[in-house]
């Protein structure tokens, strides 16, 4: 396949970036500043752009087969991330290119509590702007009927670490072991990503990976 990563430089985006060449795929690697792009494989084709601009977004995925958005804003620009949805689909409406678009878990349903991990008791106040901007975020693409795309809800707990391939996949629901933690590596995220790009499972709709 053909695809095109925005957030290329990101944490996220470097290991999608490698999941998806170690698999055979041509990747566009987006980043939105050219110095940041030094980490990145050498066999990724870099560009330059912005998945917040809808013209740019059209014009660096038309010929492409999938899209891959894993920005993240810096502390202080979280509204950015409802922004880019909009530009997002805005942009491949006119592409035609399916979308998998890496979210927050802010949305999830509690096990046993009936309400979100937004919602608990114990949320930290400093994460509630990426909270409810991640929230926003998923509620563009739930409006959004003229592309296909997936929203990607990572555990409570994303960080670097070993790419193992074993997780589990769900819907609406944060996914926790028995201790009661919620988490994975962004390593076996990035291999999440690419088995719903490789054998698309959830179209228009939201799931969730864990261990």
């Amino acid at each position: 396949m053909r695809i095109t990563v925005f957030g290329a430089a990101g944490n996220v985006g470097r290991r999608v970036v490698s999941e998806a060449l170690s698999r055979g795929h041509e990747v566009t690697a987006v980043v939105r500043d050219s110095s940041r792009a030094a980490d990145l494989p050498a066999a990724a084709r870099i560009r330059t752009g912005r998945a917040d601009r809808a013209d740019e977004v059209a014009e660096l995925t038309t010929g492409q087969d999938l899209v891959i958005s894993a920005t993240r804003p810096a502390p202080g620009s979280e509204p950015e991330l409802v922004a880019t949805a909009r530009a997002l689909m805005a942009g491949l409406a006119r592409s035609g290119v399916r979308l998998l678009l890496v979210g927050g878990a802010s949305s999830l349903k509690v096990p046993g509590t009936g309400g979100t991990v937004e919602e608990a008791p114990d949320f930290p106040a400093e994460l509630r702007p990426i909270a409810r901007a991640c929230t926003a975020q998923l509620e563009v693409c739930r409006a959004e009927q003229g592309v296909d795309w997936t929203y990607l809800s990572p555990p409570a707990l994303l960080e670097p670490g070993e790419r193992t391939g074993r997780f589990r996949l769900g819907t609406d629901e944060l996914l926790v072991d028995a201790e009661g933690n919620s988490a994975v590596s962004m390593e076996d995220l990035a291999i999440a990503l690419l088995d719903e790009a490789e054998n698309p499972r959830h179209h228009r709709t939201r799931f969730t990976i864990g261990y």
